[in-house]
């Protein structure tokens, strides 16, 4: 997985949220706190995970333009022809 600057900046922004809280959970959990202290790493493990690999923006983005744009003008030449040459075929014996 190739990290940007902003992405970067972004994890490191997260860590500093997530690194203290996890530290608590783990306090938590050596007190006898087992309950919150796996909810609160729960936590802290989502802060981290969930925005690098399930809320990637250009992966929202894309979908997101691929369910709003015609077929036309979606992304990717050989889908494009295969639209292309199905509607040509669909077309052809209407025309003749």
């Amino acid at each position: 997985m190739k990290l940007g600057l902003f992405d970067m900046i972004g994890l490191a922004t997260t860590l500093v949220f997530a690194l203290p809280l996890a530290n608590y959970a783990v306090i938590r959990l050596l007190a006898g706190e087992t309950a919150l202290g796996i909810g609160l790493l729960v936590v802290a493990a989502a802060m981290v995970i969930l925005p690098q690999y399930f809320l990637d923006p250009g992966r929202l983005l894309r979908g997101l333009a691929r369910g709003l744009l015609p077929k036309r003008l979606r992304g990717g030449e050989g889908r494009a022809d295969t639209d292309a040459a199905g509607d040509a075929g669909d077309s052809e014996p209407t025309e003749e």
